[in-house]
């Protein structure tokens, strides 16, 4: 008697995933949006205001201005050789990011100080109780750039690194923008720059399925100091301590 054998099941497979195809156009295109980002905050006061020529009340404004613009260019220029697949020059020019990032963290925290020793804040706040903003702008940002440098052969890590750490910044930048909701608010500026971390964390899950360790904990990292930083510059500690950093920086002035 002849047996008749079913044909063996076949299990569906799973739906495949973009992966890292689509890296370089993600990278590249979120690179010209902190640009725009950056160009439209500062157009009114530094960019459309003539650079150099600009009314800045400090040189160290200027000098601080002049790297974090280099940066941001850096960025777009790197993010596109990339995708022109010059890695070659990218890495060459990966050094002098590095450096270009040291001096970053310097000018930032002098023109912090500046700015606290000049009492420049809006009405109504303490200028010892915003110093914090400023301050830990420079303190978040270097260690995702330390990281990125240590990581940067692993290129998945290094550019979600080098996102975050610019995304860091631009809390500044959405500041100053002419909007309602945002002029002059730095909650909600905080929350603009975090549209990035979720944009980069997005990208993840859609490419990958599941978010890079270094997007969550990056992204993390910057929450925390972000919105954990207000309510300590109300603390006794930290006024004492922008008081101290106030009375032995005259020399910014």
């Amino acid at each position: 008697m002849a047996t008749v054998t079913a044909p063996p099941r076949v299990s569906a497979s799973p739906a495949p995933v973009p992966g890292r195809r689509y890296d370089n156009r993600f990278f590249l295109a979120m690179a010209v949006l902190i640009l725009l980002s950056v160009l439209v905050g500062f157009g009114p006061t530094y960019y459309f205001a003539g650079l150099v020529l600009a009314p800045l009340p400090s040189p160290i404004i200027h000098v601080h201005g002049a790297l974090f613009t280099c940066w941001v260019l850096l960025l777009v220029v790197q993010t596109a050789l990339v995708s022109a697949r010059r890695v070659d020059i990218h890495r060459r020019l990966g050094v002098a990011g590095f450096c270009l990032a040291g001096l970053m963290v310097l000018a930032g925290l002098s023109a912090s100080i500046n700015a606290l020793v000049d009492h420049r804040t809006r009405q109504g706040v303490d200028p010892r109780m915003f110093f914090i903003v400023p301050f830990t702008d420079m303190l978040c940002f270097a260690p995702l750039i330390f990281l990125a440098f240590w990581l940067r052969k692993d290129s998945a890590a290094h550019k979600r690194l080098i996102l975050l750490a610019t995304a860091s910044l631009l809390p500044a930048a959405f500041a100053r923008m002419r909007f309602g909701f945002l002029d002059g608010n730095v909650a909600y500026a905080f929350l603009m720059s975090e549209l990035f971390i979720l944009l980069l964390a997005g990208y993840d899950y859609w490419a990958t399925r599941k978010v890079h360790r270094v997007t969550l904990l990056g992204g993390i990292w910057i929450v925390f100091v972000q919105f954990g930083r207000l309510p300590f510059s109300r603390t006794a500690v930290w006024l004492d301590f922008a008081g101290w950093i106030e009375s032995h920086a005259a020399w910014l002035k």
